[in-house]
């Protein structure tokens, strides 16, 4: 095993840990992985931030500038007063307005961020609705990973593999490539929450 390969792990591992600590931010670790990896010489300098070049990683950069622009201008809680007045109290119609809504967001934008904006609303809907909340979490979790599943920037794995496909000059995927199967996938699980 060679230096670099050591160093590597134990870079690894020490990144790990601070991410567990939680005590400094997880871009700013991720950063000092860079540095260290381009200062120690495992990798040249262009090495290190080539990946910043990627369309695909502006792309997935983008889609969390829009989730955040999403959350600031107030869409998420608007959306969720919306879904509290049609669907007042009863669980079963929460639920059938709730789970395409948040898969809609979640094509468009990242799931991550779609169940960070929504946990609230979904807190307040079950609250206000007099609902256990675990009722609705789950439906929340379930559409916004079915939401991936309905277009091509929908999840970075489907850009990810666009994009190798582009690369091998195989064609892409179009945006709605995956619309169908996962609108029946959808329905399947809104009727079966």
């Amino acid at each position: 095993m060679t230096w670099q390969t050591l160093f590597v792990y134990a870079l690894v591992l020490i990144a790990v840990g601070l991410f567990f600590q939680g005590r400094m931010r997880l871009d700013m670790t991720a950063a000092m992985v860079i540095v260290a990896l381009a200062v120690s010489g495992v990798l040249t300098p262009a090495e290190a931030v080539s990946g910043f070049g990627n369309p695909l990683v502006m792309l997935i950069a983008g889609l969390f500038v829009v989730s955040e622009g999403l959350s600031r201008t107030g869409v998420a809680s608007w959306v969720g007063r919306r879904i509290l007045a049609v669907g007042g109290s009863a669980e079963t119609r929460l639920i059938l307005l709730l789970m395409p809504v948040i898969a809609v967001m979640s094509g468009i934008m990242s799931s991550t961020g779609v169940v960070a904006l929504f946990v609230p609303v979904v807190l307040t809907l079950a609250r206000e609705g007099g609902l256990d909340p675990t009722r609705l979490l789950m439906p929340l979790a379930v559409a916004a990973l079915i939401g991936g599943m309905l277009t091509l920037i929908g999840t970075p794995p489907n850009l990810v593999v666009n994009r190798t496909l582009v690369d091998a000059q195989l064609g892409g995927f179009e945006f709605f490539d995956f619309t169908l199967i996962g609108g029946i996938i959808l329905v399947a699980a809104t009727l079966y929450m």
